[in-house]
């Protein structure tokens, strides 16, 4: 593609040099430049992209893009308004806006995202409506799996995904879209064919601020779609939700929306959900019919997420009895409420939850799966929203049976500053402090009983563990089955219950059980 051709879709404000050159590339990161590229320079609250002008163009940059003025290099320089614009618009025409040419379903909110777009994706496959997938556990490009870097890749990339994802046979894609990306414009010019949203919850406000400034950027993407030209877009909303609610109100004159919930007014309605360890079970009223819904996923939150994907599959022209017939064999999703595997008198389960609401969700989970105590180790992430902090020490305080306070990512705070602003949260409870992660996954597998059951709760699917000056492999679900496979090796005698004084105040009256009852 021409320069000429790209300055114009840049919307230059002034333009130095000359534009008869041809374009190989287009690059916000002076490393990832190659010859005849085009490298924006994106401004940063920390870094400025023009600080690495001189490096891209040393790799071969032609032309480089900026909102600053007068800038004196060895190569065109193009000043425009807004760099970001500018990068999202030249990367769609790069690619030749892949978006237009594929069924492209977004998914939004706080919690939810990834299983959601994982199941939309498992439905379009079976559907043979081969689909790709961006997310935060990772893209997956045709054959290929990629590791993923930020859950909405930057404009720039994702355009490239998406061209991938059309040359390799991919008629779908189903993508995660955070609130970060909406207010960086990394979707600008994508078009969708459905966005769905999930629920939203207190998170992410070291970056947003305020709920009010978060819901807002979540409802970008839903005028976003209203505003464009190239597709019909629709809505699925969650209408059980508060801000979903507020999300149908906006968006009812601009955008057509259906509803998912278990509310009476809902259009695709759970009923009647059952749950037990091989999966959960209910009854869907969808557009005027009934279906019965299988899927090997616990947990009522997961109840909504099927209802996301079913529902946005149906946007997609997929039939609501094709979407439910193939949940019943739906792949598990990583760092979701994932069994550890290991015959043992307990069970253990890695999960994501890393807001107060989310560790509500699968604690009241697992809570409906009878359990002796629950015993559950989590951490915050540091350099985040230090607000949450208590509040997730109080969602545990009020359905654990035993909390163990530990590290996450530290990344640049200390793990101990973390926890203290942790502890507060805790009314009933008097939780263990270890803020060695492997070490508390360890004494809470040693300290584990008949029928307990044992959430590792904040990091999922991650294998990776931040600290201020490094980054080290951790993997939650690899750690705990280490740690059953010492236990297994060392206990020559039964471990010892949780005593009374520890794990509080019981959530009901437990029938006696024998010793050796299988827990499933």
């Amino acid at each position: 593609m021409k320069l000429d051709v790209l300055a114009k879709i840049a919307d230059p404000v002034a333009v130095t040099g000359p534009l008869d050159r041809n374009v190989t590339a287009i690059c916000y990161d002076s490393r990832s430049v190659v010859e005849g590229a085009v490298f924006v320079a994106l401004p940063g609250e920390k870094v400025d992209g023009t600080d690495f002008v001189d490096a891209a163009i040393d790799k071969g940059a032609i032309a480089i893009i900026s909102e600053k003025s007068g800038l004196a290099t060895r190569a065109t320089h193009i000043q425009v308004r807004n760099a970001r614009h500018a990068l999202a618009d030249l990367a769609a025409a790069f690619f030749r806006n892949p978006s237009h040419h594929l069924k492209l379903a977004a998914v939004t909110g706080t919690n939810g995202k990834t299983t959601t777009a994982f199941l939309i994706k498992h439905i379009c496959d079976t559907e043979l409506l081969r689909c790709g997938l961006i997310g935060t556990v990772r893209y997956i490009v045709g054959d290929r799996e990629l590791p993923a870097s930020r859950t909405t890749p930057e404009s720039a990339d994702l355009q490239e995904l998406l061209w991938q994802m059309r040359s390799t046979g991919c008629k779908a894609c189903a993508m995660e879209v955070s609130s970060h990306a909406m207010m960086q414009d990394r979707v600008r010019g994508v078009a969708f064919d459905v966005a769905a949203f999930t629920n939203l919850t207190q998170d992410h406000l070291d970056f947003h601020g305020t709920m009010e400034r978060y819901f807002e950027a979540k409802v970008l993407l839903f005028e976003q779609i209203a505003a464009q030209k190239k597709k019909k877009g629709l809505a699925v909303v969650n209408c059980d939700d508060r801000f979903g609610s507020r999300l149908l109100d906006r968006i009812s004159r601009s955008l057509e929306s259906f509803t998912y919930g278990q509310g009476p007014g809902s259009q695709f309605r759970a009923s009647n959900v059952r749950m037990d360890f091989t999966g959960t079970t209910y009854a869907l009223d969808a557009l005027g019919c009934s279906y019965l819904v299988r899927m090997p996923f616990i947990g009522a939150f997961n109840v909504y997420n099927s209802l996301a994907a079913i529902a946005t599959a149906h946007a997609l022209g997929i039939p609501v009895r094709n979407a439910v017939k193939a949940l019943a064999n739906a792949p598990a999703v990583p760092g979701r409420l994932q069994p550890v595997p290991g015959k043992r008198p307990f069970r253990v389960f890695v999960d994501y939850a890393h807001t107060d609401d989310a560790l509500i969700n699968v604690m009241r989970t697992l809570r409906d799966l009878d359990p002796a105590h629950l015993i559950v180790v989590f951490g915050c992430g540091g350099n985040r929203d230090r607000a949450k902090r208590p509040k997730m020490a109080a969602a545990v305080d009020a359905h654990a049976d035993h909390a163990i306070v530990t590290s996450d990512n530290p990344r640049k705070e200390d793990p101990l500053d973390i926890i203290e602003d942790i502890k507060p949260g805790f009314r009933r409870l008097v939780p263990e402090i270890i803020p060695d992660r492997k070490e508390a996954i360890f004494k809470a597998i040693a300290m584990a009983g008949q029928r307990d059951i044992i959430l590792l709760a904040g990091k999922g699917h991650e294998t990776y563990q931040e600290f201020a000056d490094s980054t080290i492999p951790f993997d939650d679900a690899a750690i705990a089955a280490t740690a059953l496979d010492d236990r297994r090796e060392s206990i020559t005698r039964r471990q010892p219950r949780i005593p009374h004084e520890e794990r509080g105040e019981r959530r009901g009256p437990a029938r006696e059980r024998s010793e050796n009852e299988a827990f499933d």
